[in-house]
């Protein structure tokens, strides 16, 4: 498959992974008495991941994150000379999903973008007022996590099939888990989009958003590569 027809499979996934997913937290998940509350959010990532994989896998690998590319690469399944199309694509997605959202939010008179737009934080930006240093650990062991269930799920000696199953559900798995540390980004794309709106602190927070995961990635192509070893099927 070329080049553009990827980059336009990834733009388009990871718009519908921050449309959904954070359309999810934006507009449902505290709706008065229909809320979908963090079940549901996490549900939404984990169905926009799963949609995708099976609409796009065959194109792109589907995945639709920065630090996924990048742990693909460090798992010996994905080439370096791809790393920053990816990437290019996956952002400018995502900052198109914000958009869309943004334009949804703002048909309601209630709706403020400074109060967070489903971006990422820690310290008082965290949901639950965790501290900088538990954000880097979760977001960090989370990406790793996440990269040991691709590379497994992906793995040619795996069952044939399932993965995009298995890894919408270890993304809901992850936000079920993470939520209320730092609303879940394992994803430097996802939160790079809709800080782009806030426009404040998460902008200022972003870094850790960006250098945790892609730590984090690295650790788990690592670790799949000790125990999985450097076989499977190309993504």
């Amino acid at each position: 498959m070329s080049m553009p027809k990827r980059m336009g499979a990834e733009f388009f996934g990871t718009f519908w992974l921050v449309l959904g997913g954070c359309g999810s937290a934006v507009l449902a998940a505290a709706f008065p008495g229909l809320g979908i509350g963090f079940v549901g959010v996490a549900l939404a990532f984990g169905l926009t991941v799963l949609t995708m994989a099976y609409a796009i896998g065959h194109i792109s690998g589907c995945h639709l994150n920065p630090a996924v590319s990048l742990g693909l690469w460090v798992g010996g399944r994905f080439p370096a000379k791809d790393l920053v199309p990816y990437v290019v694509a996956q952002v400018a997605g995502a900052a198109a999903g914000a958009g869309i959202l943004y334009l949804i939010a703002t048909g309601a008179p209630s709706f403020d973008v400074t109060g967070g737009f489903a971006t990422n934080g820690y310290g008082i930006h965290s949901p639950g007022g965790y501290t900088m240093t538990a954000a880097i650990i979760c977001e960090v062991v989370m990406t790793a996590m996440f990269l040991m269930v691709i590379l497994g799920a992906t793995d040619k000696r795996a069952p044939k099939g399932f993965a995009p199953i298995a890894i919408g559900l270890a993304l809901t798995l992850i936000h079920l888990i993470s939520i209320p540390v730092t609303n879940t980004s394992v994803n430097p794309a996802r939160s790079t989009g809709v800080a782009i709106f806030q426009g404040g602190w998460a902008l200022q927070q972003l870094w850790l958003f960006w250098a945790a995961p892609l730590v984090g990635a690295i650790v788990g192509g690592i670790a799949y590569r000790l125990i999985g070893g450097a076989k499977g099927q190309a993504v």
